[in-house]
């Protein structure tokens, strides 16, 4: 019994050979044109065999690039790109769904400064507005390690807003929380129009030898001259302004992501394909990572979820 024709439904059809894997193709008696039985394409790992869809996505989270994930799992390297895809998208319906009403007492927010395509100084009229720098703006609890949330693009007003329009997603109205942040401009009129005087917010002001402004790419930081604690509005505690973990998050965004690894040709071609790079990284980090010092995962210790996630539960496959 062969199936109707996929084209006009006609029941005129037959058997046609194979496929290359194996597959039944079939031809339609009456126009003439042929198709093939369709796989199972799972949601999240498409066709790709399940172990090997495992094995890729941890080679990711160890930080290698996507080349080296191909080689390693036998997969080709558009596969390996299209199930970073899916899998970003289910991270982000989880991240979307855990991270709610979060009572948080100190929050740090910093920039990651990446690129895409191209540096800055080599765009060429007419490139495409994605190419150059792109920034990574995160938030992290100090006291949990969560990451809350997480937004890309330029480093400006623009998507300054709509960062901590994320952040203010994030958090429950319990806990009055104390934002602590560089001195990057903008985030004082964006965290007053969000939050209003519902936060108290401090940044902590680092001067180094130099123009700080130019050259943020430059793979040595100046030395540090001086850091001045200033309040902008609220009552925060001033023993507490600090954005040293946020800081030391940024190093394990680098060493377990081989688009933000310096020096290299792993970094991303697209604005998506980082998006969906930092996509994973983040949740993967916040659900499945154990903490060394905290010894669970961060999820956990912020009371998100009570039990420890495998890759498997993260994308739905357990």
């Amino acid at each position: 019994m062969t199936p109707p024709c996929r084209y006009c439904e006609s029941d005129e059809t037959r058997k046609f050979g194979k496929r290359y894997d194996g597959g039944q193709r079939f031809q339609c008696k009456t126009c003439k044109r042929t198709w093939s039985e369709r796989k199972f394409d799972h949601p999240v790992i498409g066709r790709i065999d399940k172990a090997k869809a495992l094995l890729a996505v941890n080679c990711l989270l160890e930080g290698c690039s996507v080349r080296s994930t191909a080689r390693l799992t036998g997969v080709s390297k558009k596969s390996i790109l299209r199930l970073l895809n899916r899998v970003a998208v289910r991270c982000r319906e989880v991240m979307a769904e855990k991270m709610r009403n979060l009572d948080l007492a100190q929050i740090q927010v910093d920039e990651l400064w990446s690129f895409i395509q191209k540096k800055q100084k080599r765009l060429r009229p007419g490139d495409p507005f994605e190419y150059g720098d792109c920034y990574t703006f995160v938030a992290i609890d100090p006291e949990s390690k969560v990451i809350p949330c997480f937004a890309l693009g330029k480093r400006d007003e623009r998507t300054t807003f709509r960062f901590i329009g994320k952040l203010a997603d994030t958090l429950g109205r319990k806990t009055r929380p104390q934002l602590s942040s560089d001195g990057f401009e903008p985030y004082i009129r964006t965290v007053a129009d969000v939050f209003g005087n519902g936060i108290d917010y401090a940044q902590l002001m680092k001067m180094y030898h130099g123009k700080t402004d130019e050259g943020r790419e430059h793979y040595s930081p100046s030395g540090l001259i001086a850091s001045l604690k200033r309040v902008i509005f609220g009552n925060p505690d001033r023993g507490m302004i600090c954005t040293s973990h946020v800081e030391r998050s940024n190093l394990t965004f680098r060493m377990s992501m081989r688009r933000f690894t310096r020096l290299t040709n792993g970094f991303s071609k697209k604005f998506s394909n980082l998006r969906d790079a930092v996509s994973l990284h983040v949740a993967a980090y916040n659900f499945t990572r154990v903490h060394q010092t905290l010894g669970v995962t961060q999820a956990m210790e912020a009371g998100i979820v009570d039990s420890l996630w495998g890759v498997e539960d993260l994308l739905g496959l357990g």
